[in-house]
């Protein structure tokens, strides 16, 4: 019988190296803090993408403390620029030190704000040609009009945690009610990406879930 936990266990056993001794350290720091990064499986199929579109602008919602922002630089080209913005001041501080520790500080440019505020304010629409969402899941929807002005034709849409752990298959009566509103927009959200004229979308079980959207 498969079950998750075997194929998890079985895939993970072929796993690559997670990266350069600073991307280790920000690790270390997530797990001793209980901030949340990419899951491995995350990761991997992230470097694929990454390798495959060589992006030379890539839009991060959500830095958290720097873990995917400095990911994503290890695996893109030299000329390639993130931008990434998060909203949360411990975290801000954290992420602007440890994409200093990993030599990133001119590749990698941290946008501290509020992401409705921030992405409302960033001037080069249809000029991103990667953005990855990993933010409050509550807005990623709220979020998507000015993620897809600023998503170049032919760009990727990555976004993150989109199974929240099952919840989402729930009706909303079978999870917790403080969820519900979370429950209700990601659903939505999911909705929007799937139907929208724009983007061609695929719901993948990767990690927490991941939806890989393309931008015609």
């Amino acid at each position: 019988m498969i079950t998750e936990e075997r194929v998890l266990d079985f895939i993970r056993s072929f796993g690559t190296d997670r990266g350069s001794d600073a991307l280790k350290a920000i690790e270390k720091e997530a797990k001793e803090n209980d901030v949340p990064i990419i899951r491995r499986e995350t990761g991997e199929l992230l470097r694929i993408l990454l390798k495959i579109k060589k992006p030379e602008k890539i839009l991060e919602v959500g830095a958290a403390i720097g873990f995917s922002s400095v990911f994503m630089g290890e695996n893109t080209k030299d000329s390639t620029h993130i931008t990434t913005i998060e909203n949360y001041p411990p975290r801000i501080e954290r992420a602007k030190s440890n994409i200093v520790m990993a030599g990133m500080e001119r590749k990698i440019t941290l946008i501290p704000g509020d992401a409705a505020e921030v992405l409302s304010k960033l001037p080069d629409s249809g000029t991103w040609d990667f953005v990855f969402m990993d933010a409050a899941k509550g807005q990623y929807i709220h979020f998507l009009p000015e993620v897809l002005r600023l998503l170049a034709p032919g760009g990727i849409l990555v976004s993150d945690n989109v199974l929240q752990d099952g919840d989402i298959f729930e009706s909303r009566y079978g999870i917790k009610r403080r969820n519900h509103t979370i429950h209700n927009r990601m659903r939505e959200y999911l909705y929007a990406l799937t139907h929208h004229e724009l983007l061609d979308t695929v719901i993948l079980q990767t990690g927490d879930g991941m939806a890989v959207s393309v931008k015609s």
